[in-house]
């Protein structure tokens, strides 16, 4: 059946559920897809999607996240389009819209990252599957703690960018009981400089897998000017949403107890 739905971005979408062939442009949604048992709906993904392992693979790859070629998505012949705000660009999304329909996901907390799995279900009329996998995500995930120290997740060098308002990563830190400086920047992502980072009294710095993959030599080069700072290096997919969760939670206690 056909239905006229809202996504989380206001946009009205009309879609076909359930959906046959799905076309996702982000990461955790193909890799969430998956979990929820549509591996014969899911025809094309992007580049950076590599999660499940030794499946995903199989799903032809339609560019990245920032650019896609369309092209190899009209041929695919998708009847629905899935994306994030985040991830992708507002052009991708008007020009995809042209192909077949676009539902933008939106994540900036831990909340949104449980709405956005149930919103995959119902998508995919798998919403039992995604109550199950929330349920799951729920019984392992981190309860908030008490904030007792500074905190900075930095994702990129040169420039220095760090994690800021309205973001899962910034909501996980906070629910780890960790306050982060740069919250109340105007950016979600805002770069900072070195002085900056040092007048942040930070106890701990983690430096995430990726997009930028931070590795054992980058700790002495913030240590230099953080003498006083606990240096962390973190994977960065255990601090994606959707399916992730599921496996992450241990992950993120285990982050607590060392930092605690």
């Amino acid at each position: 059946m056909t239905y006229i739905i809202t996504d989380h971005v206001g946009r009205q979408v009309n879609i076909s559920i359930p959906p046959k062939r799905i076309v996702s442009i982000c990461p955790a949604i193909t890799e969430t897809l998956f979990a929820l048992g549509l591996e014969s709906e899911i025809v094309g993904r992007t580049k950076y999607c590599i999660f499940p392992e030794g499946i995903v693979e199989n799903v032809a790859i339609v560019g990245g996240t920032k650019e896609v070629n369309e092209g190899k998505i009209r041929d695919l012949q998708p009847d629905l389009i899935l994306a994030e705000k985040e991830e992708n660009t507002e052009a991708i999304v008007q020009a995809l819209e042209q192909i077949a329909p676009v539902f933008v996901l939106e994540v900036r907390s831990i909340k949104e990252a449980y709405r956005f799995i149930h919103t995959l279900g119902f998508l995919t009329n798998k919403e039992q599957v995604a109550e199950r996998l929330i349920d799951s995500c729920k019984a392992v995930f981190p309860s908030p703690h008490v904030q007792s120290g500074n905190a900075a997740y930095v994702i990129w060098r040169k420039p220095y960018m760090v994690v800021g308002r309205t973001t899962y990563i910034n909501d996980i830190l906070h629910t780890l009981g960790l306050h982060n400086p740069f919250a109340n920047e105007v950016s979600r992502y805002p770069a900072v400089t070195k002085e900056e980072l040092a007048d942040a009294n930070l106890d701990v710095l983690l430096l995430a897998s990726e997009p930028f993959p931070f590795q054992q030599k980058h700790i002495a080069e913030f240590q230099a000017f953080l003498p006083n700072t606990k240096i962390v290096l973190v994977e960065g997919e255990m601090f994606w949403y959707g399916a992730r969760m599921e496996t992450a939670g241990e992950y993120l206690k285990k982050i607590m107890l060392f930092l605690s």
